[in-house]
């Protein structure tokens, strides 16, 4: 994106740019609830798509910026696991399946496979193959 570009359309548009700033101050400040970050989100995206971005691009920011928080939430995941496998409960159940749960960590699975469901902090966060992480953890859990 061209400086030059950005910088014409503030000079042209310079209004509307300062509304969409009190209004986003005004719902950050006054709204206490989710709802503040879904209009929070509508007004930046109506901004950008009245300032001549594709979706094209925004679904691409947007889908980097959600790589990044799966990838970084992913690895707080696997470091709480390791901090937290000496105080893991494993519970084994009759048919093969197991459990194993921690303050933050629950991860669920079935004795022989490779993926496992990881639970953090209340948020599923899907399968996982099972990496030397979740074994370790697996193996902290069962000795416990």
């Amino acid at each position: 994106m061209d400086p030059e570009v950005w910088s014409q359309f503030i000079r042209e548009n310079w209004l509307v740019i300062v509304i969409a700033l009190i209004l986003l101050f005004a719902v950050v400040n006054l709204v206490k609830t989710m709802l503040k970050w879904a209009i929070v989100i509508i007004i930046v995206v109506g901004l950008f798509i009245y300032s001549g971005v594709t979706m094209d691009q925004i679904g691409n920011a947007v889908n980097k910026v959600a790589d990044g928080t799966v990838s970084t939430v992913k690895k707080e995941a696997q470091e709480v696991m390791l901090k937290e496998a000496q105080d893991a409960k494993y519970t084994s159940n009759g048919d093969g399946t197991f459990a194993i749960t921690t303050p933050n960590i629950e991860v669920k699975g079935i004795t022989g496979e490779d993926k496992v469901e990881v639970t953090f902090r209340g948020v599923s966060l899907g399968k996982w193959s099972i990496t030397d992480t979740t074994q370790t953890f697996i193996e902290e859990a069962r000795k416990h």
